[in-house]
């Protein structure tokens, strides 16, 4: 793909769009750097597709098939699918963003299509394979208050449905644990998540075993040598739990989350109120559960069941 240097005009609009979004959306390093690179990679692509670095109105010059080689071009490089629906996803924000200010039509540009991807459904754990991670995963340290803390992290994210990064944001400020924990999740949304008994006592069982003085200010999981703990670290535990116990590479941190809601869901758990435990911004995000669970129940009729559906039909059927 032949690409240029933006023109600097437009490396300055979209420093300030992503200024922008950080400021409204409470966007994560994470999430803006990912928006720097997408847009940042079409503008490239314009500047080289148009012949040089055109100014902003370089926009509104866009036409239809401008839009279809730009989506080739990033299809020949190995986009997948679902990463070109991101990338376009962001390019149409950025590109609506500066129609707003300086009154461009960019009816092109809004008018792509996103490739069409199948969803990847969630991959959750079975109860019985939470739980035997949860009674493994302390035995994978070498001291007893590291195992204590490893235990408390995955039962929070099992328990609670917490995303790895909440649980590691936890602060001596949220403390003492009462029955509910007040989660910041992605975008800034709060939350108030139910705190099992269960959780409740691993974590206290962790801050009585912590050699380190909990503070306000400090993170409440802390790693070997006093500092925050680090996602690798809960990672590398659950590598370790998954080998031992046979289970398949999806086991993963966050496949405790998906855990959570799907076994929620399967015990007669309202979408909605899962929704708000979950901090899904859209009903859609937490939909792909009732997929998830309908595909487990196939399954399970069809292991009690292996013969019924060859079954031939007897007469008057």
């Amino acid at each position: 793909m032949t690409r240029a240097l933006p023109s600097a005009q437009m490396r300055d609009a979209l420093a300030l769009w992503l200024e922008g979004r950080r400021a409204m959306d409470s966007a994560s390093d994470h999430t803006i750097a990912a928006y720097a690179h997408d847009v940042g990679q079409f503008l490239g692509f314009l500047a080289g597709h148009l012949g040089g670095a055109g100014g902003l109105a370089q926009l509104a010059q866009v036409t239809q098939s401008d839009m279809r080689a730009w989506m080739a071009a990033e299809r020949g490089d190995g986009l997948g699918s679902r990463s070109l629906a991101r990338r376009l996803s962001a390019v149409k924000s950025f590109a609506r963003w500066l129609a707003e200010r300086e009154g461009y039509d960019i009816s092109a540009i809004l008018a792509a299509r996103a490739p069409k991807y199948a969803r990847s459904l969630p991959r959750p754990l079975s109860a019985e394979a939470a739980r035997e991670v949860i009674a493994l995963a302390p035995l994978q340290s070498r001291e007893d208050w590291t195992g204590a803390r490893d235990a408390a992290v995955i039962t929070l994210l099992y328990g609670c449905g917490l995303r790895i990064s909440e649980a590691l944001g936890l602060t001596g400020t949220d403390l003492p644990l009462g029955d509910v924990l007040r989660i910041t999740g992605k975008g800034g949304r709060e939350r108030l998540v139910p705190l099992l008994p269960a959780a409740r006592a691993a974590v206290a069982a962790y801050l009585r075993a912590c050699p380190y003085p909990m503070t306000p200010e400090e993170t409440l999981f802390r790693g070997a040598r006093g500092g925050a703990l680090s996602r690798r670290h809960i990672a590398k535990v659950m590598e370790q739990v998954r080998l031992q116990l046979g289970l398949p590479a999806t086991a993963t941190p966050h496949a405790l989350r998906h855990s959570f809601a799907t076994h929620l869901l399967a015990a007669g758990g309202d979408l909605r109120a899962i929704q708000e435990l979950l901090g899904h911004a859209s009903l859609q995000s937490t939909q792909v559960y009732t997929a998830v669970d309908s595909t487990r129940l196939m399954e399970i009729y069809a292991q009690a069941h292996p013969r019924a559906s060859a079954r031939p039909k007897t007469q008057g059927q």
